[in-house]
């Protein structure tokens, strides 16, 4: 019973600070379209959120990265906090490339869409190299940005199949890119579950991946098999 309500209690008390904080977001991005206030008010946002639920984040590898760089992060995704965890973790300008669908939520979607995050319609082939080609524009201008590459929430905790738009986008904007794993988040919220778990996640940075620029798909695929790899060493799979 008590578990119950303190579990009620966080949804409830995530809920107000989501609300509050994407109004505050929807306004910034009006106000600053370049996204630096936004960017700040989303860090606010995840440490809360992290703080509210009782999740602490083990950060391995932060060292990896130059602060003087931009990157292209691809992660792994296995629950809804990986975004806060990834969000509080990374140094620096982070903008997120996010499903459509997220759109569509009241309030929230309203700020995604207003603010610098980048919209990919995965059903679309054109409409989605427009979003990779907006996110490139974006890494030209001096940020870092994040994909989940499986494009979704895996729904038992493991590791799906990868999606190009990540290694494309890589390729083509010549930058490097960081492998993350994530582990721990799916014990907290795993898919489709509304009770939030307190506990500990830790996120690896590894080392940023070079490559050549090749933008043919075969380079690609390879980029795409060699992080895949370190991902899936890292991962501890769900407890």
């Amino acid at each position: 019973m008590i578990g119950t309500v303190i579990a009620s209690s966080k949804l409830i008390l995530n809920s107000i600070v989501t609300i509050i904080l994407a109004i505050t977001a929807l306004i910034a991005s009006i106000v600053e379209p370049g996204g630096k206030i936004y960017n700040f008010i989303s860090k606010i946002w995840s440490k809360l959120i992290l703080w509210i639920s009782g999740v602490k984040v083990d950060k391995v590898g932060i060292e990896n990265l130059d602060t003087n760089e931009n990157y292209v992060f691809v992660s792994n995704h296995i629950s809804m906090f990986d975004i806060p965890v990834v969000i509080s973790s990374l140094p620096g300008q982070l903008r997120l490339v996010f499903k459509q669908e997220l759109a569509k939520i009241p309030i929230f979607g309203w700020q995604l869409k207003t603010g610098p995050y980048i919209i990919i319609d995965r059903d679309n082939p054109s409409k989605a190299m427009q979003s990779l080609n907006k996110a490139i524009k974006k890494i030209k201008e001096g940020v870092s940005v994040l994909l989940f590459a499986e494009g979704t929430r895996s729904k038992d905790g493991s590791i799906l199949p990868f999606k190009r738009g990540a290694f494309t986008l890589a390729t083509r904007s010549g930058k490097k890119i960081v492998p993350l794993t994530i582990n721990g988040t799916f014990n907290i919220l795993p898919k489709k579950k509304l009770r939030i778990n307190p506990g500990k996640v830790r996120i690896i940075i590894d080392k940023p991946i070079e490559h050549d620029g090749s933008i043919d798909k075969k380079s690609e695929l390879a980029l795409m098999e060699k992080v895949r790899n370190v991902i899936l060493r890292n991962y501890e799979g769900p407890k």
